[in-house]
């Protein structure tokens, strides 16, 4: 093989460098994710406020 180990030296920086940006990918999505969560309950929250607390009758 010639290489040090079972794996060579390119391939273990190859697979490491495929290891970060699979992080990194996941990392984005469940911040994306959670994102998506707070918008959609600060919509809930706004929407149950608005329609608990309208005593004017006025439709939105």
């Amino acid at each position: 093989m010639g290489g040090r180990g079972v794996i060579g030296d390119k391939w273990s920086s190859r697979i490491l460098l495929l290891c970060a940006f699979g992080s990194a990918i996941s990392f984005y999505m469940v911040a994306a994710e959670r994102q998506m969560q707070n918008r959609d309950r600060m919509l809930a929250e706004s929407l149950n406020s608005t329609e608990s607390g309208s005593g004017s009758g006025e439709e939105v």
